[in-house]
């Protein structure tokens, strides 16, 4: 009896002494853990989040992709119908061929007057030995007459025949000098025909670069997210229509206090425990400490200098690198919250 009143006796004190040896124990490894380590629970993964918008506007013709259905670089998403088009398409070539046909023309209308120019210079030539032959036969009978070795009407008939000869000359030059000056307006006339031919070109590769845009692919390898585009609905040019979410880039921002920023390094370490699977610890390093507060780059950055002065305490985010992201990849969502524990050496 006397055994067991002096155990009840004593077992207090010794529940006692245990519980105060292990909250001393415990309290031990917390402090010790917060005097060399630094960490946060403000923080998530990130991933780059590339967005699906259209180039033209137009009815959707069809949709290749579901919600979070994985996708490929340049795999065919979205199809915009682009029957009207082709036919503007169409149209626009016709044009182009009749724009070639106006440079044939205008390039035969020019060898025409060419030609009609040459034609004339020879006749001319022709009238000009004809000119001078009718001049020395009109000198000759003029100075028979004066001797009155021929008659006058003779005379008169070869002065006839020269000046008949000299009008044709001078209405020779002038058809010569009038077709010369068309020529350089059949000449601006093709060259106007080249540019529009130019011209139309450019729109039919326009038209074309906008029919590629009907199709629309995706413009990396990830995961599909949340859609919001149907068949048969209308879309406008730069519309957003879903997003593609990289499955093969992940990082951590974490958002330490502005006191712990002095113990953190570029290339330290990194412990990652996320929320969702907390049996999971993933490794990592720091890549980089931005160069302002999280507040300051908010849209409605706090101003101190106005109404009365409350200090908050400041974060500061940090990217932490992942590694093995292929090896965790069934893991790693953008978004999730984890825990981030800096190791101090």
């Amino acid at each position: 009896m006397e055994n067991q009143q002096s155990f009840k006796k004593y077992l207090p004190k010794a529940i006692l002494a245990t519980v105060l040896v292990v909250a001393g124990y415990i309290g031990y490894k917390e402090y010790h853990y917060a005097q060399t380590h630094e960490d946060t629970d403000n923080a998530q993964i990130e991933s780059y989040f590339v967005p699906v918008l259209p180039r033209v506007a137009g009815y959707v013709k069809s949709v290749s992709v579901k919600d979070y259905d994985v996708v490929q670089k340049n795999q065919l998403l979205v199809e915009i119908d682009a029957e009207e088009g082709q036919l503007a398409l169409e149209e626009m070539k016709a044009d182009l061929l009749q724009a070639q046909t106006d440079i044939e023309t205008a390039k035969a209308n020019i060898q025409n007057l060419q030609a009609t120019i040459k034609a004339t210079e020879a006749n001319l030539k022709t009238v000009v030995l004809r000119k001078e032959k009718a001049k020395k036969d009109a000198e000759r009978d003029n100075a028979l007459l004066a001797e009155n070795a021929i008659t006058r009407k003779q005379a008169d008939d070869s002065r006839s025949a020269y000046e008949v000869l000299q009008a044709q000359y001078e209405a020779g030059v002038q058809e010569v000098t009038s077709a010369k000056s068309r020529l350089p307006i059949l000449q601006a006339a093709l060259h106007k025909a080249e540019a529009t031919l130019v011209l139309k070109q450019v729109k039919i590769d326009q038209q074309a670069l906008k029919l590629s845009y009907t199709k629309i692919y995706a413009p990396s390898a990830g995961k599909i997210g949340k859609k919001s585009i149907e068949p048969g609905q209308l879309v406008q040019a730069g519309q957003p229509l879903m997003t593609v979410v990289q499955d093969s880039l992940f990082w951590v921002v974490a958002n330490f206090k502005e006191k712990q920023i002095p113990n953190l390094k570029v290339g330290a370490a990194v412990e990652l425990k996320l929320d969702a699977y907390p049996d999971r610890i993933l490794k990592g390093k720091i890549t980089s400490i931005a160069e302002s507060t999280g507040a300051k780059t908010s849209l409605l950055p706090p101003d101190n200098a106005s109404g009365n002065f409350v200090k908050v305490t400041q974060r500061v985010p940090v990217k932490i690198e992942i590694e093995d992201v292929a090896k965790n990849k069934d893991i790693l969502r953008a978004g999730l919250s984890l825990e981030v524990s800096v190791p101090l050496k």
